[in-house]
């Protein structure tokens, strides 16, 4: 299984990934060790994920939310948390 993320920086931006393990990933951010933008903005917090069933898929998806504004994902991070 292969998951979508986005997590919530120090700062209030919003970082999205891709990876096989999310509980493994957060802690990778929170300990500085999880990629370069996230280093200076911890501690993070997960804020939206999403299974898919193979890497390709998930990475469609990364590749869709990044190119969404900060708005569009804050809405789909509420609807999220409303259903």
């Amino acid at each position: 299984m292969w998951y979508v993320y986005i997590i919530e920086c120090s700062d209030k931006s919003l970082y999205t990934g891709v990876t096989s393990d999310i509980n493994r990933r957060l802690k990778e951010h929170n300990s500085g060790n999880g990629g370069k933008y996230t280093r200076g903005r911890i501690p993070v917090t997960l804020v939206y994920y999403k299974s898919f069933k193979s890497k390709s898929e998930a990475l469609r998806r990364e590749i869709q939310l990044k190119g969404w504004t900060q708005a569009k994902k804050i809405a789909l991070i509420e609807k999220t948390i409303l259903n």
